[in-house]
Protein backbone atom coordinates (compact mmCIF):
# COMPACT_ATOMS: atom_id res chain seq x y z
CA UNK A 1 0.00 0.00 0.00
CA UNK A 2 3.00 2.05 0.71
CA UNK A 3 3.91 2.63 -3.15
CA UNK A 4 0.10 3.72 -4.36
CA UNK A 5 0.61 7.73 -3.29
CA UNK A 6 3.94 7.91 -5.05
CA UNK A 7 2.70 5.64 -8.07
CA UNK A 8 -0.60 7.64 -8.62
CA UNK A 9 1.59 10.94 -8.58
CA UNK A 10 3.78 9.37 -11.61
CA UNK A 11 0.70 8.22 -13.20
CA UNK A 12 -0.60 11.44 -13.25
CA UNK A 13 2.74 13.01 -14.51
CA UNK A 14 2.52 10.60 -17.53
CA UNK A 15 -1.20 11.84 -18.46
CA UNK A 16 -0.11 15.39 -18.38
CA UNK A 17 2.92 15.01 -20.68
CA UNK A 18 0.82 12.87 -22.87
CA UNK A 19 -1.47 15.79 -23.15
CA UNK A 20 1.39 17.86 -23.76
CA UNK A 21 2.53 16.10 -26.67
CA UNK A 22 -1.05 16.03 -28.01
CA UNK A 23 -1.64 20.07 -28.25
CA UNK A 24 2.20 20.16 -29.49
CA UNK A 25 1.10 17.63 -32.29
CA UNK A 26 -2.51 18.99 -32.81
CA UNK A 27 -2.27 21.97 -35.31
CA UNK A 28 -0.47 19.93 -37.20
CA UNK A 29 -2.95 17.06 -37.20
CA UNK A 30 -5.90 19.39 -37.76
CA UNK A 31 -3.49 20.76 -41.26
CA UNK A 32 -2.83 17.60 -42.49
CA UNK A 33 -6.30 16.06 -41.81
CA UNK A 34 -8.36 19.19 -42.82
CA UNK A 35 -10.65 18.17 -39.42
CA UNK A 36 -11.44 21.43 -38.53
CA UNK A 37 -11.11 21.18 -34.28
CA UNK A 38 -9.94 19.54 -31.32
CA UNK A 39 -13.47 18.57 -30.53
CA UNK A 40 -14.49 17.46 -34.21
CA UNK A 41 -10.99 15.44 -33.65
CA UNK A 42 -11.95 13.80 -30.26
CA UNK A 43 -15.68 12.93 -31.21
CA UNK A 44 -14.12 11.03 -34.58
CA UNK A 45 -11.69 8.93 -33.22
CA UNK A 46 -11.62 9.96 -29.21
CA UNK A 47 -14.83 9.03 -28.45
CA UNK A 48 -15.35 6.37 -30.62
CA UNK A 49 -13.56 3.28 -28.30
CA UNK A 50 -16.79 2.49 -26.70
CA UNK A 51 -17.72 1.34 -29.90
CA UNK A 52 -15.09 -0.48 -31.16
CA UNK A 53 -14.16 -2.85 -27.99
CA UNK A 54 -16.18 -4.40 -25.13
CA UNK A 55 -15.11 -2.05 -22.08
CA UNK A 56 -17.88 -3.79 -20.18
CA UNK A 57 -17.09 -6.86 -19.41
CA UNK A 58 -13.33 -7.57 -21.36
CA UNK A 59 -10.54 -7.28 -19.10
CA UNK A 60 -7.52 -4.48 -20.46
CA UNK A 61 -4.48 -5.03 -19.11
CA UNK A 62 -2.14 -2.71 -20.86
CA UNK A 63 -2.53 0.30 -23.35
CA UNK A 64 -1.39 -1.78 -26.20
CA UNK A 65 -4.05 -4.12 -25.70
CA UNK A 66 -6.43 -1.48 -25.41
CA UNK A 67 -4.63 -0.28 -28.91
CA UNK A 68 -5.03 -3.13 -30.59
CA UNK A 69 -8.33 -4.02 -29.50
CA UNK A 70 -9.54 -0.12 -30.65
CA UNK A 71 -7.80 -0.95 -34.25
CA UNK A 72 -9.90 -4.16 -34.11
CA UNK A 73 -12.90 -2.87 -33.86
CA UNK A 74 -12.50 0.08 -36.36
CA UNK A 75 -11.32 -2.08 -39.16
CA UNK A 76 -14.34 -4.47 -38.19
CA UNK A 77 -16.84 -1.82 -38.47
CA UNK A 78 -15.29 -0.41 -41.66
CA UNK A 79 -16.22 -3.14 -43.71
CA UNK A 80 -19.96 -2.14 -43.56
CA UNK A 81 -19.57 1.72 -42.58
CA UNK A 82 -18.82 4.18 -45.07
CA UNK A 83 -17.85 6.68 -42.17
CA UNK A 84 -15.60 4.20 -40.11
CA UNK A 85 -14.03 3.29 -43.67
CA UNK A 86 -13.21 6.97 -44.10
CA UNK A 87 -12.11 7.39 -40.85
CA UNK A 88 -9.51 4.57 -41.28
CA UNK A 89 -8.47 5.74 -44.51
CA UNK A 90 -7.98 9.03 -43.23
CA UNK A 91 -5.58 7.77 -40.31
CA UNK A 92 -3.75 5.43 -42.83
CA UNK A 93 -3.03 8.54 -45.22
CA UNK A 94 -1.80 10.82 -42.19
CA UNK A 95 1.65 9.84 -40.10
CA UNK A 96 0.58 12.90 -37.56
CA UNK A 97 -3.11 11.84 -36.81
CA UNK A 98 -1.47 8.18 -36.40
CA UNK A 99 0.90 9.54 -33.92
CA UNK A 100 -1.63 11.77 -31.99
CA UNK A 101 -4.37 8.60 -31.86
CA UNK A 102 -1.46 6.30 -30.38
CA UNK A 103 -0.28 9.02 -27.68
CA UNK A 104 -4.36 9.88 -27.12
CA UNK A 105 -5.39 6.26 -26.98
CA UNK A 106 -2.52 5.36 -24.19
CA UNK A 107 -3.59 8.47 -22.16
CA UNK A 108 -7.28 6.86 -21.93
CA UNK A 109 -5.66 3.91 -21.00
CA UNK A 110 -3.71 5.17 -18.04
CA UNK A 111 -6.78 7.09 -17.02
CA UNK A 112 -8.71 3.66 -16.81
CA UNK A 113 -6.12 1.22 -15.93
CA UNK A 114 -7.83 0.14 -12.68
CA UNK A 115 -11.39 -0.11 -14.47
CA UNK A 116 -10.51 -1.88 -17.43
CA UNK A 117 -7.89 -4.32 -15.75
CA UNK A 118 -10.14 -5.58 -13.35
CA UNK A 119 -12.31 -8.76 -12.96
CA UNK A 120 -15.72 -7.54 -12.82
CA UNK A 121 -19.32 -9.65 -12.42
CA UNK A 122 -21.42 -10.47 -14.41
CA UNK A 123 -24.02 -8.12 -14.13
CA UNK A 124 -27.11 -10.54 -14.14
CA UNK A 125 -25.66 -13.03 -11.88
CA UNK A 126 -22.69 -12.08 -10.22
CA UNK A 127 -23.41 -8.64 -9.22
CA UNK A 128 -25.85 -8.58 -6.40
CA UNK A 129 -25.74 -11.06 -3.36
CA UNK A 130 -29.18 -12.09 -1.52
CA UNK A 131 -28.71 -13.40 2.03
CA UNK A 132 -30.29 -13.67 5.91
CA UNK A 133 -33.11 -15.43 7.39
CA UNK A 134 -36.27 -15.59 5.25
CA UNK A 135 -37.97 -12.51 6.57
CA UNK A 136 -34.85 -10.87 7.40
CA UNK A 137 -33.19 -10.91 4.17
CA UNK A 138 -31.15 -8.26 2.28
CA UNK A 139 -29.22 -7.57 -0.80
CA UNK A 140 -25.26 -6.56 -1.45
CA UNK A 141 -25.44 -4.75 -4.94
CA UNK A 142 -22.44 -3.07 -6.82
CA UNK A 143 -24.50 0.08 -8.04
CA UNK A 144 -27.55 -0.17 -6.73
CA UNK A 145 -30.20 2.00 -8.09
CA UNK A 146 -34.45 1.03 -8.02
CA UNK A 147 -36.53 -0.03 -10.34
CA UNK A 148 -40.21 1.55 -9.62
CA UNK A 149 -41.66 -0.13 -12.22
CA UNK A 150 -40.75 -3.36 -11.22
CA UNK A 151 -40.33 -2.73 -8.01
CA UNK A 152 -36.95 -4.12 -7.33
CA UNK A 153 -33.35 -3.49 -6.93
CA UNK A 154 -31.33 -3.41 -9.45
CA UNK A 155 -27.37 -2.61 -10.88
CA UNK A 156 -26.47 0.04 -13.30
CA UNK A 157 -24.21 -1.98 -15.33
CA UNK A 158 -22.88 0.64 -17.09
CA UNK A 159 -20.85 1.84 -13.93
CA UNK A 160 -20.16 -1.94 -12.41
CA UNK A 161 -16.05 -1.14 -13.69
CA UNK A 162 -16.19 2.05 -12.02
CA UNK A 163 -17.16 1.59 -8.42
CA UNK A 164 -14.89 3.13 -6.42
CA UNK A 165 -13.96 0.35 -3.98
CA UNK A 166 -13.31 -3.63 -4.20
CA UNK A 167 -15.98 -5.97 -4.65
CA UNK A 168 -17.63 -7.58 -1.76
CA UNK A 169 -15.45 -6.40 1.14
CA UNK A 170 -16.01 -4.10 3.56
CA UNK A 171 -15.53 -0.85 2.12
CA UNK A 172 -18.43 -1.95 -0.57
CA UNK A 173 -21.16 -2.72 1.95
CA UNK A 174 -19.99 0.99 3.77
CA UNK A 175 -20.63 2.77 0.08
CA UNK A 176 -23.34 0.71 -0.72
CA UNK A 177 -25.40 0.06 2.30
CA UNK A 178 -27.71 -3.68 2.24
CA UNK A 179 -30.73 -2.93 0.56
CA UNK A 180 -34.15 -4.23 1.31
CA UNK A 181 -36.13 -6.98 -1.36
CA UNK A 182 -39.25 -5.61 -3.07
CA UNK A 183 -38.95 -2.11 -1.08
CA UNK A 184 -37.09 1.18 -1.78
CA UNK A 185 -34.96 1.50 1.04
CA UNK A 186 -31.36 0.60 2.60
CA UNK A 187 -29.41 0.27 5.92
CA UNK A 188 -26.41 2.35 5.56
CA UNK A 189 -23.86 2.18 8.04
CA UNK A 190 -21.44 5.00 8.73
CA UNK A 191 -18.90 3.16 10.08
CA UNK A 192 -16.75 -0.08 10.56
CA UNK A 193 -17.78 -0.50 13.62
CA UNK A 194 -21.29 0.10 12.91
CA UNK A 195 -21.28 -2.39 10.51
CA UNK A 196 -20.04 -4.73 12.31
CA UNK A 197 -22.30 -4.55 15.21
CA UNK A 198 -25.36 -5.67 12.59
CA UNK A 199 -23.69 -8.20 11.64
CA UNK A 200 -22.71 -10.00 14.60
CA UNK A 201 -26.02 -9.14 16.83
CA UNK A 202 -28.65 -8.80 13.70
CA UNK A 203 -27.49 -11.15 10.96
CA UNK A 204 -25.13 -14.00 12.60
CA UNK A 205 -27.71 -14.16 15.97
CA UNK A 206 -30.53 -14.91 14.09
CA UNK A 207 -29.17 -18.18 13.15
CA UNK A 208 -29.09 -19.14 17.03
CA UNK A 209 -25.95 -21.26 16.58
CA UNK A 210 -22.99 -20.73 18.94
CA UNK A 211 -20.71 -22.41 16.22
CA UNK A 212 -21.39 -19.29 13.71
CA UNK A 213 -21.43 -16.72 16.60
CA UNK A 214 -17.49 -17.80 17.51
CA UNK A 215 -16.60 -18.16 13.64
CA UNK A 216 -18.28 -14.87 13.19
CA UNK A 217 -16.47 -13.19 16.55
CA UNK A 218 -13.22 -14.19 15.05
CA UNK A 219 -13.98 -12.25 11.96
CA UNK A 220 -14.73 -9.02 13.64
CA UNK A 221 -11.53 -9.01 15.67
CA UNK A 222 -9.69 -10.19 12.44
CA UNK A 223 -11.21 -6.74 10.76
CA UNK A 224 -10.83 -4.36 13.59
CA UNK A 225 -6.95 -5.60 13.93
CA UNK A 226 -6.34 -4.62 10.10
CA UNK A 227 -4.62 -1.62 8.59
CA UNK A 228 -6.65 -1.61 6.12
CA UNK A 229 -10.15 -3.09 7.14
CA UNK A 230 -11.68 -1.71 4.33
CA UNK A 231 -10.34 -4.17 1.74
CA UNK A 232 -11.04 -7.51 3.67
CA UNK A 233 -13.92 -9.74 2.20
CA UNK A 234 -17.18 -9.55 3.45
CA UNK A 235 -17.88 -12.76 5.23
CA UNK A 236 -21.31 -12.76 4.57
CA UNK A 237 -23.74 -15.39 6.50
CA UNK A 238 -26.93 -17.05 5.35
CA UNK A 239 -26.25 -16.88 1.23
CA UNK A 240 -29.53 -17.63 -0.53
CA UNK A 241 -29.49 -20.10 -3.15
CA UNK A 242 -32.77 -18.43 -4.42
CA UNK A 243 -31.93 -15.58 -4.36
CA UNK A 244 -34.62 -12.96 -3.46
CA UNK A 245 -37.14 -15.53 -3.66
CA UNK A 246 -39.09 -15.52 -0.27
CA UNK A 247 -39.03 -19.92 -0.26
CA UNK A 248 -35.17 -20.89 0.24
CA UNK A 249 -34.20 -23.62 -1.09
CA UNK A 250 -30.75 -23.69 0.87
CA UNK A 251 -28.77 -21.48 2.46
CA UNK A 252 -25.03 -21.49 3.58
CA UNK A 253 -23.44 -20.56 6.57
CA UNK A 254 -20.65 -18.18 5.59
CA UNK A 255 -19.59 -17.21 2.21
CA UNK A 256 -16.41 -15.39 1.03
CA UNK A 257 -15.74 -13.86 -2.35
CA UNK A 258 -12.21 -13.02 -3.44
CA UNK A 259 -12.40 -9.06 -4.44
CA UNK A 260 -9.89 -9.83 -7.09
CA UNK A 261 -10.84 -13.16 -8.83
CA UNK A 262 -14.32 -13.03 -7.85
CA UNK A 263 -13.71 -16.92 -6.87
CA UNK A 264 -16.66 -17.90 -4.18
CA UNK A 265 -15.87 -20.20 -1.35
CA UNK A 266 -18.57 -21.67 1.39
CA UNK A 267 -17.98 -22.26 4.95
CA UNK A 268 -20.64 -24.70 6.24
CA UNK A 269 -20.61 -25.62 10.01
CA UNK A 270 -22.03 -29.08 10.15
CA UNK A 271 -22.31 -30.38 13.48
CA UNK A 272 -24.12 -33.76 13.98
CA UNK A 273 -26.59 -32.71 16.35
CA UNK A 274 -28.21 -30.44 13.16
CA UNK A 275 -27.46 -32.19 10.19
CA UNK A 276 -26.85 -35.85 10.88
CA UNK A 277 -28.79 -36.84 13.76
CA UNK A 278 -31.63 -39.20 13.28
CA UNK A 279 -34.70 -38.78 16.08
CA UNK A 280 -38.19 -40.90 16.22
CA UNK A 281 -36.50 -43.95 15.10
CA UNK A 282 -37.94 -46.01 17.92
CA UNK A 283 -40.76 -47.91 15.70
CA UNK A 284 -37.98 -48.25 12.88
CA UNK A 285 -36.78 -51.12 11.29
CA UNK A 286 -32.94 -50.94 10.89
CA UNK A 287 -33.55 -50.91 6.81
CA UNK A 288 -35.69 -47.63 7.68
CA UNK A 289 -33.04 -46.22 9.96
CA UNK A 290 -30.39 -46.34 7.53
CA UNK A 291 -32.52 -44.88 4.41
CA UNK A 292 -33.19 -42.13 6.24
CA UNK A 293 -29.86 -41.44 7.48
CA UNK A 294 -29.13 -42.15 3.24
CA UNK A 295 -31.85 -39.21 2.73
CA UNK A 296 -30.02 -36.80 4.88
CA UNK A 297 -26.42 -37.36 3.63
CA UNK A 298 -27.80 -37.00 0.01
CA UNK A 299 -29.83 -34.15 0.69
CA UNK A 300 -27.18 -32.52 2.40
CA UNK A 301 -24.47 -33.32 -0.57
CA UNK A 302 -26.99 -32.56 -3.26
CA UNK A 303 -26.76 -28.85 -1.51
CA UNK A 304 -23.42 -28.52 -1.77
CA UNK A 305 -23.45 -29.62 -5.28
CA UNK A 306 -25.92 -27.52 -6.51
CA UNK A 307 -24.36 -24.63 -5.44
CA UNK A 308 -21.45 -25.22 -7.08
CA UNK A 309 -23.07 -25.89 -10.05
CA UNK A 310 -24.98 -22.75 -10.03
CA UNK A 311 -23.30 -20.57 -7.39
CA UNK A 312 -19.34 -21.35 -8.44
CA UNK A 313 -19.06 -22.03 -4.69
CA UNK A 314 -16.73 -24.55 -3.14
CA UNK A 315 -17.98 -25.14 0.70
CA UNK A 316 -15.90 -26.40 2.77
CA UNK A 317 -17.36 -28.24 5.43
CA UNK A 318 -16.65 -28.77 9.20
CA UNK A 319 -17.91 -31.49 11.45
CA UNK A 320 -18.28 -31.86 14.68
CA UNK A 321 -14.04 -33.11 15.47
CA UNK A 322 -13.15 -29.92 13.17
CA UNK A 323 -15.54 -27.36 15.43
CA UNK A 324 -13.98 -28.38 18.37
CA UNK A 325 -11.28 -25.94 17.22
CA UNK A 326 -12.98 -22.99 15.54
CA UNK A 327 -10.05 -20.73 16.16
CA UNK A 328 -7.69 -23.63 14.18
CA UNK A 329 -10.72 -23.62 11.46
CA UNK A 330 -10.26 -19.55 10.95
CA UNK A 331 -6.55 -19.28 11.20
CA UNK A 332 -6.20 -21.92 8.47
CA UNK A 333 -8.94 -21.48 5.97
CA UNK A 334 -10.36 -18.50 6.27
CA UNK A 335 -7.64 -15.96 6.89
CA UNK A 336 -5.81 -16.77 3.98
CA UNK A 337 -8.77 -16.11 1.77
CA UNK A 338 -9.14 -12.71 3.88
CA UNK A 339 -5.30 -11.79 2.67
CA UNK A 340 -6.11 -12.85 -1.48
CA UNK A 341 -3.71 -10.49 -3.04
CA UNK A 342 -4.29 -8.97 -6.15
CA UNK A 343 -2.80 -11.07 -8.62
CA UNK A 344 -3.25 -8.39 -11.81
CA UNK A 345 -0.99 -5.56 -10.34
CA UNK A 346 -1.37 -2.21 -12.03
CA UNK A 347 1.29 -0.78 -13.83
CA UNK A 348 4.12 0.63 -11.68
CA UNK A 349 3.83 4.14 -13.52
CA UNK A 350 6.47 5.40 -10.66
CA UNK A 351 9.29 3.27 -12.57
CA UNK A 352 8.41 4.23 -16.16
CA UNK A 353 8.39 7.60 -15.41
CA UNK A 354 11.91 7.50 -13.33
CA UNK A 355 13.69 5.56 -16.65
CA UNK A 356 11.54 6.45 -19.79
CA UNK A 357 10.33 9.96 -19.10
Amino acid sequence: MARRAPNEVAKQQMIKRMGDQLAILLPGVLKETGIRSVDSLHGIYGGKFVEYMNTRTDVIRSQDEFISQYLHGLDEKSQYSASAKRNLDLLRKSPLLKEYLYIFLARVYYRQSEALGRIRPDNNREAVVWFGQEKHNYGIFITPRFNHTTNQWENDGSEIKFFPKLYWTIGHVLHTGLKVPNYNGSISFFTIDQYLEFFLNSLVRASGSQYERDFAELYCDYVKSSDNPEDIPLLIPEYRYNGIEKKHKYRLDFTLINPYSLQRFGFELSPWSTHGMLVGTNKLTQKEINQKAQDNFEKEMTKHKEFFREHSIFTRIYTDKDLESINNIFSTDVIPLLESKDFFHSPDFDIIAKYLS
